[in-house]
């Protein structure tokens, strides 16, 4: 990219699925519009999310080792078309678990772009079995199974004329392999019918298969001739125990008119306790609810930044947080960054290089396992840099263009493409009210809690979840591109903006009562920045 700007693209995706048969090959392709060279880009596609890596192409070569193990061995790019913006992915072998929807990525410089496209897996799967499995009623019974399917196929059974037979019964299943298998029943009366024919579809394809048998006239059931007059005795009987079943129930209704009236007093007791129940329970809820959002918002509020005056600021340091005097680590520094001899601030080592095919970073010198601390940075970048700050584990990977994210053992924030952003899975876009030129970087290793807040006007800017920490957490600084440096604030001076607790202050019920003197023009001291509006963060 150099001093240029990278050239800004479309990336544009198949609009019909893709279909592919099992045990064969698939092309997943994407086009960039305007048509441009892309031999010098990074390629990837992916599942569902980022670190579900299909396949990447990077520096001209082709990346395994993000690569899921399912698609390792079975994945390559076509190149014959790079050069007129055509990529395509080769995917060997296909598979059921390859079915669904996959991303493609395009990125030259700072800009990337990207596509869905979908994938419909399809495969013919054994010939139908169909036998005769014996007498049912006045019938046939035929049973027709295939196995091999996918997806999950549809079974028709016709006679010669092509007319459908309603099936008895039709049961699907799934092997480890994700093939379905799948047998119907079909009960035949007809003895005239002769050839049956079972048929199994596959619904993605439209093609099918199917097996005809013939039925012998001998294998249905023999009409008898006692039928008729079984027939006539079973209507008698019928009806002798309709009527006495009707003198029964009148007997047993005059029973029931009783004991449906001492149920239904019974009933009337019993609804009017459940409403009592219920109306007290809705005051319980209530009372909770109320006691809930007292505990909410007094919770808010003492996790709110206070401006405060200096004083009321040292104690709280003392008391809260510690400061954490924090220095570069030039061992651990990228060949391409510049440590300044105080080892408290970073730069690019060549001013005239701004973009890095991969990511440059620098630890502190000293690990933390303990306690709460703090320390703030001051950032110096461009409109459009990259960068990002925060702490990570010491053995996380640092080479090459590695991802960062609390699941691979780093917290941070950072700045790209003008946007900020926070390094969760997936990447959180952050909204400070305004750019933070010098964040505050907060971590109680104990709580699991790591919290960054714009120094300038005392917001907070995010905080990752609670977690449990294990082994020492470093402070962390990366730079990618762009003209940025970063300088690391001395403690000895004091920070402007740093939340205060409320342990020193009034109960809440006054302090919402009272005038806040102090908030409205800054401190005497000049501690709290005059443009701060509100106690709360919003």
């Amino acid at each position: 990219m150099g001093r240029e700007a990278a050239e800004q693209f479309q990336v544009i995706g198949p609009r019909h699925p893709i279909l592919a048969v099992l045990g064969e090959d698939v092309i997943l392709p994407c086009t960039l519009v305007p048509a441009m060279n892309a031999e010098n880009m990074e390629l990837g596609w992916f599942r569902t999310t980022f670190s579900q890596t299909v396949f990447i192409y990077w520096n001209h070569w082709e990346q395994t080792e993000e690569q899921m193990a399912e698609y390792r061995g079975r994945t390559s790019l076509v190149r014959g078309c790079l050069t007129e913006g055509h990529a395509a992915m080769h995917l060997r072998q296909v598979r059921v678990s390859d079915n669904g929807m996959y991303t493609c990525f395009f990125r030259h410089g700072g800009f990337y772009e990207e596509a869905d496209l979908e994938v419909k897996v399809a495969g013919m799967g054994s010939d139908p079995q169909v036998h005769i499995e014996g007498p049912e009623e006045d019938g046939v019974r035929l049973v027709c199974k295939a196995s091999g399917w996918f997806p999950k196929p549809q079974v028709q059974w016709r006679d010669l004329s092509g007319n459908n037979f309603p099936a008895l019964s039709e049961t699907h299943s799934q092997d480890t392999e994700e093939l379905f298998s799948v047998e119907a029943t079909l009960v035949v009366r007809d003895s005239s019918v002769g050839n049956v024919t079972c048929s199994v579809l596959n619904p993605v394809l439209g093609q099918e298969k199917a097996m005809a048998i013939y039925i012998p006239e001998p294998f249905f059931p023999q009409a008898s001739p006692w039928k008729p007059a079984f027939a006539v005795i079973l209507t008698m009987l019928g009806l002798l125990l309709l009527g006495a079943c009707y003198f029964i129930r009148k007997a047993h209704s005059r029973r029931m008119q009783v004991r449906q009236e001492k149920e239904h007093q019974q009933r009337l007791k019993k609804q009017e306790q459940q409403a009592k129940e219920e109306v007290l329970k809705a005051i319980d809820e209530l009372k909770a609810d109320l006691n809930q959002r007292k505990a909410a918002y007094l919770s808010a509020w003492r996790k709110a930044p206070l401006y405060a005056d200096v004083c009321s600021l040292v104690d709280w340091r003392k008391e809260q947080f510690q400061a954490w005097s924090v220095t570069l680590d030039p061992l651990s520094a990228h060949h391409w960054l510049s440590i300044s001899h105080e080892k408290m601030h970073l730069s690019w080592k060549d001013p005239s290089l701004l973009y890095c095919d991969e990511k440059c970073s620098v630890l502190g010198l000293k690990g933390i396992t303990s306690g709460r601390w703090f320390w703030e940075v001051e950032i110096e970048n461009e409109l459009f840099s990259k960068w990002t700050l925060g702490v990570c584990r010491k053995d996380v990977r640092r080479t090459g263009n590695y991802l960062e994210s609390s699941q691979r053992g780093f917290w941070v924030m950072g700045k790209g493409n003008n946007k900020y952003f926070a390094q969760t899975d997936p990447e959180t876009c952050l909204s400070p009210r305004q750019d933070p030129c010098r964040v505050g970087v907060f971590l109680d290793y104990s709580e699991g809690d790591v919290s960054f807040y714009n120094m300038i006007d005392g917001s907070h800017i995010f905080s990752f979840p609670p977690i449990s920490f294990s082994g020492a957490l470093f402070p962390y600084f990366m730079l990618r591109y762009g003209g940025v440096s970063m300088t690391i604030c001395s403690m000895a001076s004091g920070s402007e903006g740093l939340p205060v607790p409320l342990n020193n202050f009034s109960p809440l019920e006054e302090i919402l009562s009272t005038p806040m003197e102090g908030f409205s023009s800054g401190c005497d001291v000049n501690c709290a920045p005059p443009e701060a509006e509100s106690l709360l963060l919003p």
